[in-house]
């Protein structure tokens, strides 16, 4: 026969244990505090070894661009749906958001020494004026960035003198460019060579991604800085 003594002991331990069952039962059943354990174990463990996310740089880019660079993203509308983007610096210089799109041209014009906005306007090239444009682009002061994204309809109102001016920016494109074609384009005025920064997808039936349009595109790079601007 046990003493009095380590009876209560074995009593007193009997009771805590009965105790510590139903608290864990009443909190979410037998076993709970070491599931959630588990579960913190497995979920810190298996972070270690997670792909780590892809880190995005201004504008959404996958990667910094280098010293005196500048950052852009340039995006067409989608069809006569979705309006465009002109991103620069991880500003957002044009987009439906802004309010400062429309039909036709969305021209940015940017300072190529600061990256500043100089001005930025929405040129209608179905049934707006041609001379509108032509007075904005006519008179850019050297070293000035051009970036341009279409919607809808680019081209129904461009003119000789309107492609040539695109073309002494850089352009390689703006001489085929046609009714509802995808044009996103970067120039400058003063460049010696056609831009790098240059799509351009034809309207056509048979290739169109939407029934009367083609695809939209998507542009990204790094600009270097000009030297001088005047």
């Amino acid at each position: 026969v046990l003493p009095p003594g380590p009876l209560r002991i074995v009593a007193l331990i009997v009771t805590v244990a009965l105790t510590w069952i139903i608290v864990s039962i009443l909190l979410g059943g037998p076993g709970s505090g070491f599931s959630r354990i588990q579960q913190l174990f497995i979920s810190d463990h298996s972070s270690l070894w997670a792909e780590p996310r892809a880190r995005k740089y201004k504008c959404g880019l996958p990667q910094p661009c280098p010293e005196e660079h500048l950052a852009f993203r340039v995006v067409s509308g989608a069809a006569n749906v979705i309006g465009p983007k002109i991103c620069l610096e991880d500003k957002m210089l044009m987009s439906s958001v802004k309010d400062n799109v429309g039909r036709g041209l969305n021209i940015a014009l940017v300072n190529g020494v600061s990256g500043e906005l100089i001005e930025a306007r929405a040129f209608d090239m179905w049934a707006g004026d041609v001379n509108d444009l032509l007075k904005f682009i006519r008179p850019l002061h050297e070293g000035t960035l051009v970036f341009v994204a279409s919607y809808d309809d680019p081209a129904t109102k461009m003119n000789e003198e309107t492609r040539k001016l695109f073309s002494d920016l850089g352009s390689k494109n703006v001489k085929d460019l046609a009714f509802r074609d995808s044009w996103v384009f970067v120039g400058a005025k003063g460049v010696q060579n056609k831009s790098p920064f240059e799509q351009h997808v034809k309207n056509s039936r048979h290739t169109n991604k939407y029934e009367g349009w083609p695809e939209a595109l998507e542009m990204e790079g790094c600009i270097p800085k000009r030297s001088t601007a005047s």
